[in-house]
């Protein structure tokens, strides 16, 4: 079950650090990838060179090394899976404030990937009402906590507080990919970014899309065992390397992309912000000012999501977005039927902090049996997260 699989294991300062050697030892037997990050008083506990040896790569610990840099944004989106273990309580304190004084903590902060953390203090620590609130409060961040077991501790008592031996992390490893693989097999189309529709060479018609939402979708969907397929406008986010990335410029590119995969498709996400209109003729050089009225004749652009409704069968599932800004639901569910869509996201541009270039987003979603749901402002990763498992509801309605 771990066989393939990237995992980043972050080791902190605890007598339970020497478990790690163990426990890498166990994920490369595996076929799990490992890399590991350490902070600088993990050293003290288990040595680099015994986990390089065994990970076979190269341990990072400083986010400079002479003279090169530790890429923490990379580290974070490389992994299938990020883990603590040993999570000792001063990094537990920092991760519940977003304190940022190491590479671990940078990569942590950073990670695109599940995190998942195994605790190892003393009882009397575990117990006490500051870590038992950092932990409430990592939680609610969708980090998860392997448990604790129970047994002799360093200081020599007998109690709460060790880390999960190493099988066990393995074995809940095991259980986590197994039950996130809800979409193992399934085949997935989705769009995301603008589109740029060229007046000249210099010049061009688009919008404020920056992508991230459609990039989110994408990286949970293959998180949930999907095989991914990303029509990707002009945009600069980094994306999942083991996501196939199709990238595209004008309305025409991405319908032409669209239309190609379609067919082998299982489920279409169109969260792509296409332009309507397009320039019926481009000109071929730089478009001189001259004169003070200047005009534009354009065309509409093919309705990518109309055209992947028509050519939808019933084993099929498509998804739209709506962007409005009046008669939201209205408008959405007007799109849904019209398009022959199965789903709809809707954004309202009079709720703060979604739409176009933030980092959080606040959507409604319809489905085709009239069922609607409601969700929060959230970050852009866990409204992700809430239209895959609309998704995945709709496939076993």
């Amino acid at each position: 079950m771990l066989k393939g699989k990237k995992i980043l294991l972050g080791i902190t300062g605890s007598i339970a650090a020497y478990k790690s050697a163990v426990l890498v030892r166990h994920l490369i037997k595996q076929g799990a990838e490992v890399k590991v990050i350490m902070t600088t008083a993990a050293k003290d506990f288990v040595t680099p060179l015994s986990l390089s040896t065994l990970s076979k790569n190269d341990v990072l610990a400083d986010i400079t090394d002479n003279d090169t840099w530790a890429n923490h944004v990379m580290l974070g989106r490389w992994a299938d899976i990020m883990l603590i273990a040993p999570l000792s309580c001063n990094t537990l304190a920092k991760m519940a404030n977003g304190l940022c004084d190491n590479l671990l903590m940078a990569v942590y902060l950073s990670a695109t990937c599940p995190v998942v953390v195994a605790p190892a203090m003393d009882e009397d620590m575990w117990h006490h009402n500051s870590t038992i609130e950092n932990l409430k409060k990592i939680a609610s961040f969708n980090n998860q906590i392997i448990p604790v077991e129970k047994g002799e501790l360093a200081s020599g008592l007998v109690g709460e507080g060790r880390m999960a031996e190493p099988e066990n992390i393995v074995n809940w490893l095991e259980n986590f990919f197994s039950n996130k693989l809800e979409l193992k097999g399934k085949k997935v189309l989705i769009t995301a970014g603008p589109t740029y529709e060229a007046i000249d060479p210099v010049r061009f018609i688009g919008n404020h899309s920056s992508g991230k939402m459609g990039v989110a979708i994408a990286e949970e969907m293959k998180n949930r065992g999907a095989d991914v397929t990303l029509v990707l406008g002009p945009s600069n986010i980094t994306v999942t390397e083991n996501i196939e990335v199709i990238r595209v410029k004008s309305a025409n590119e991405m319908y032409d992309a669209c239309i190609n995969h379609f067919e082998k498709t299982d489920i279409a996400v169109m969260s792509a912000a296409v332009a309507d209109y397009t320039p019926v003729s481009t000109a071929s050089q730089k478009i001189k000012k001259n004169d003070s009225i200047f005009s534009v004749e354009l065309t509409k652009t093919k309705d990518i999501l109309k055209s992947l409704g028509e050519k939808k069968n019933n084993k099929q599932l498509l998804v739209g977005f709506a962007l409005e800004t009046n008669n939201e639901k209205e408008y959405a569910l007007k799109k849904m039927k019209t398009k022959n869509a199965d789903m709809i996201v809707l954004n309202s541009l009079n709720d703060a902090g979604a739409g176009f270039g933030h980092d959080t987003n606040k959507i409604t979603i319809f489905d085709k049996h009239n069922k609607e749901y409601k969700f929060d402002k959230k970050s852009k990763k866990d409204v992700a997260i809430d239209i895959v498992n609309t998704i995945i509801k709709l496939l076993h309605a």
